[in-house]
């Protein structure tokens, strides 16, 4: 029937995750670059590795650096919200059965949430719940 389904990427691991929340926030960057943005201290190659890996998932792109010789740029081929909705259903179906409200009773009592973070928090609910009126309406 001519229809195509949008490729589902697949799930990110703790590194991968890692590199993609610096790509997001710095936007396209060398290898070096990225190594020195790293919270934890990476060798260039497992970098170079990692984002290879990404880039076959469909996570990244590559071009050569604007400056020319043989570095390359990298960047993020795609947005974090959709990436981050997947990864947190995942988390869900994975470790709360689907239950969603168990992952949000989880945190509120095993995390320290700041008052503006829980504040943050009811806004949404409140906004979600007067929107739609909850998942029955």
């Amino acid at each position: 029937m001519g229809e195509t389904k949008k490729r589902e990427l697949p799930i990110l691991t703790r590194a991968e995750s890692e590199l993609m929340r610096v790509l997001w926030d710095a936007g396209p960057v060398t290898v070096q670059a990225l190594v020195g943005l790293l919270d934890r201290t990476l060798a260039y190659n497992t970098v170079l590795t990692t984002l290879r890996v990404l880039e076959k998932k469909g996570y990244v792109a590559h071009a050569p650096a604007p400056e020319g010789g043989r570095a390359f740029v990298y960047r993020a081929a795609v947005e974090p919200t959709p990436v981050r909705k997947r990864h947190v259903r995942d988390l869900v179906d994975r470790l709360f059965g689907g239950v969603a409200g168990d992952l949000v009773s989880g945190l509120m009592k095993d995390e320290r949430l700041s008052r503006e973070e829980l504040e943050t928090l009811r806004r949404e609910i409140d906004a979600r719940l007067g929107k739609r009126g909850g998942r029955d309406g």
